[in-house]
């Protein structure tokens, strides 16, 4: 090409494109001129919330690998996905060890804005009583004027049933072991101000045709006999429910009436952090869920009126542990804490 037509070709392209004058240079609008404000009078956070939320998780009995890392009598362990699944929504988390002295982890909950119970086994003995003994300190908390939410997954959905109806056979058997399923909404259910508040429409939708929720139990409460049963069917409202391997219909999902308290028969915390199974979903809308599950149970305990100590919540996050890798047997969990018999 000619030094001529690449001249021409830059006329073109400079009226077409004109570099900015002066003029134009002036005519750029900062947001401080529209009255918006710099970045040094950015809004200050709600007084009313607490912004270094902590949750309490209760540990369960035994390795959670079938004794494959300790045979230990009394040993107990959480899923590394449950302290995961706290911390992807801005929380810490401490351990509220079963075995431990009653004292000790009433005064624990001290130290805490809300707490989340476990899937597992377990459904007598220590265990039962030291959930029990929780669960009612956290209902007297709410009663006292403290916002004290609690999820409960799985088997600690089972335990709640099991505590409100006063029924320890209150369960019955399903067919949902190592299952993905579609989720249905029960249609009086309302669901603002429940888990399901912030899910955008289609992922709730989406919710309903695609298996994006992952099921891992035995046991479970079909909506008939929830519904019969006075005591549960005033403590608690029907969100969901899900169908079995046998065509069976059991409740999966159900909000406290009265408190902050919301239970899972599926596991919301497993899309994102767990690997074991390759029934388990793992795709971008699983993702979304085990995300905003997280992030409302963690916004609910943003309202908790506890402000623990400092030092005394450091002596006792997590994080003075360690967690162990329990996925080289490509089942159960990946990563697991564990604790020795207090």
């Amino acid at each position: 090409m000619s030094s001529h037509a690449v001249w021409v070709l830059f006329i073109i392209a400079f009226s077409v494109c004109p570099l900015p004058s002066a003029g134009t240079r002036s005519s750029i609008v900062l947001p401080s001129q529209l009255g918006l404000g710099s970045p040094s009078s950015c809004r200050a956070p709600d007084p009313n919330l607490y912004y270094q939320p902590v949750i309490g998780i209760v540990s369960h009995p035994g390795d959670g690998t079938s004794g494959r890392l300790s045979n230990a009598t009394g040993v107990s362990y959480i899923a590394a996905s449950y302290v995961k699944f706290v911390e992807a929504a801005g929380a810490r988390v401490v351990p509220l060890i079963y075995t431990e002295p009653p004292e000790k982890l009433l005064k624990k909950l001290e130290l805490v804005n809300g707490v989340l119970f476990t899937g597992g086994w377990a459904k007598s003995g220590l265990y039962f009583e030291t959930v029990t003994k929780i669960f009612k300190k956290i209902l007297e908390k709410n009663d006292a004027g403290d916002h004290f939410p609690l999820y409960a997954v799985c088997l600690g959905f089972e335990l709640i049933t099991m505590i409100v109806s006063q029924d320890n056979n209150i369960l019955e058997e399903f067919s949902a072991s190592d299952q993905a399923s579609t989720i249905q909404f029960v249609e009086s259910a309302k669901i603002e101000e429940t888990v399901f508040q912030r899910f955008p429409p289609e992922l709730l939708r989406k919710m309903t045709t695609d298996c994006l929720v992952m099921q891992n139990h035995h046991y479970g409460i079909s909506p008939g006999k929830l519904l019969d049963n006075p005591k549960l069917s005033s403590f608690f409202e029907i969100l969901t429910t899900c169908t079995d391997e046998d065509d069976k219909v059991y409740v999966s999902t159900v909000s406290s009436r009265n408190y902050p308290v919301t239970g899972f028969q599926w596991h919301p915390e497993k899309n994102a952090f767990e690997w074991g199974s390759p029934r388990i979903p793992h795709t971008e809308d699983a993702i979304q869920i085990t995300q905003h599950a997280a992030n409302f149970l963690v916004s609910e305990a943003r309202k908790s009126l506890n402000r623990p100590l400092t030092q005394e919540l450091l002596d006792n996050l997590i994080y003075n542990y360690s967690p162990t890798y329990g996925g080289k047997a490509g089942k159960g969990y990946d990563e697991v804490y564990l604790f020795a018999q207090v």
